[in-house]
């Protein structure tokens, strides 16, 4: 293991505690690490250093297993099928669905089954423009992934045709990359019908006030909708707690499979939405004439769904459950703050976001003087450190910040300080040949 800093000689019995503390964190990381296959892998001859969580995540062994267990052994189609295979199938589609919402402390049948985020998203901003009327609003944040910007910016552009004319409002920010709740007061009012905010930012990596915003937004009788894509890998989620409406997040985010998502929706409302997509599975009677549709959730999974990545999903939860969604967000924050103090004591370094661990998560964003983060990105590839360089889908937040893109690094449940240690190595060498 890589020692970044020189032990000292002389140590209070606090710093032993805290040395032993360190010790044990450290083991944590080196313990999940052995779950993931492809962090033993090399890139270029060199180590796999993998910090583009929030992109996507790293697949544990369990995960892999599961998939590999249901197209060998019990592949067939659900809900249909009158014959055993076919109903052992639709049993662990829909023991996955149950496992899901207990992660979340929902019911079983307000859970429902997308490709990821951006779908659930863009189902719940069709199916609820059908209740606009003219003059309402819908308040978003200007630290939106384009996901959550998008699909209500073309719900707003629709209904100028139809004589509507939705407005969209945003949320700003601080100079240190929290929301400001005094213009969250002011935004949001009795014409607001949709508050549609990020958990975590993908890019400063906040923590926002979720429970808060849901408190405004219900006082003025509008609906909250929490996208969680980048909070619920790396902290305990409670729909009830949060006092959310809609919650929407993706499985290859959560250490799932690609191509499966979910949204939360509380039952009473999504009685009333309207379907999204139409076909088979999501009715309960069709004539030539018309058709008739069945409850939620399968009124809203029409057609074959992905039965795989639902199970491997809720494999990635059984796993995530049995470390301790405490015990992970314990480790990524003191990960997370040491990764901040270390690119905080460099200089040409500007970190963007909160400055205190505890109120963001390990999305940490910078940009260093005199380089462009697509070279940064490339460069550090070459000592197999990944991250992301760009506007990280979100364009409207880069103009904010006043910068064209930034570097990110993203942090997981099995990053350790020695990958920090490499990534800042890493920096320092792209700084001296650009100098």
């Amino acid at each position: 293991m890589m020692i970044l800093d020189p032990p000292h000689q002389h140590h209070s019995p606090q710093e032993h505690d805290g040395e032993h503390k360190d010790e044990k964190h450290e083991e944590f990381g080196e313990r999940i690490r052995q779950d993931f296959p492809i962090l033993q892998a090399r890139v270029k001859n060199k180590p796999l250093i993998y910090l583009d969580s929030a992109a996507t995540s790293q697949k544990p062994r369990q995960v892999i297993e599961a998939l590999k267990k249901y197209y060998e052994e019990y592949n067939a189609n659900v809900h249909r099928g009158i014959y055993a295979l076919s109903e052992k199938a639709t049993m662990a589609y829909e023991h996955a669905r149950f496992i899901i919402a207990r992660f979340i402390n929902a019911e079983q049948h307000e859970i429902i089954f997308t490709k990821g985020t951006t779908e659930s998203l863009n189902l719940l901003a069709y199916s609820l423009s059908k209740q606009l009327k003219k003059g309402d609003n819908i308040v978003l944040t200007q630290m939106e992934h384009h996901s959550n910007l998008v699909p209500w910016q073309q719900l707003a552009k629709e209904s100028k045709r139809d004589g509507k004319d939705i407005e969209v409002r945003f949320i700003k920010i601080t100079g240190d990359g929290r929301l400001d709740m005094g213009h969250a007061r002011q935004c949001i009012d009795d014409s607001t019908k949709i508050v549609s905010v990020t958990h975590m930012s993908n890019v400063l990596g906040t923590i926002n006030p979720v429970q808060e915003l849901a408190s405004l937004a219900h006082e003025h009788g509008a609906l909250l909708v929490v996208d969680a894509a980048q909070s619920v890998p790396h902290m305990k989620i409670d729909v009830k707690e949060l006092g959310c409406d809609f919650l929407a997040f993706s499985g290859h985010k959560l250490f799932g499979p690609t191509g499966i998502g979910v949204l939360y929706g509380r039952k009473e409302l999504l009685a009333k939405l309207p379907p999204f997509l139409y076909g088979g599975d999501m009715i309960h009677e069709v004539r030539f004439e018309d058709s008739t549709f069945a409850d939620a959730p399968n009124k809203f999974e029409a057609g074959t769904p992905n039965m795989a990545g639902a199970i491997g999903l809720a494999k990635a939860v059984e796993y995530l459950q049995q470390i301790g969604m405490e015990n992970i967000t314990e480790y990524e924050q003191e990960l997370t703050a040491y990764a901040l103090h270390r690119l905080q004591e460099m200089e040409g370094i500007t970190v963007y976001g909160p400055p205190d661990a505890a109120a963001r998560g390990g999305v940490i964003s910078f940009t260093i003087a005199g380089i462009h983060p697509h070279d940064v990105a490339q460069l550090l590839d070459r000592d197999g450190i990944c991250v992301r360089g760009g506007h990280h889908c979100a364009m409207p937040l880069m103009g904010v910040l006043g910068i064209a893109g930034s570097v990110r690094a993203s942090l997981s449940m099995y990053n350790t300080k020695e990958d920090i240690g490499l990534l800042i190595a890493a920096i320092h060498k792209a700084q001296k040949m650009f100098s």
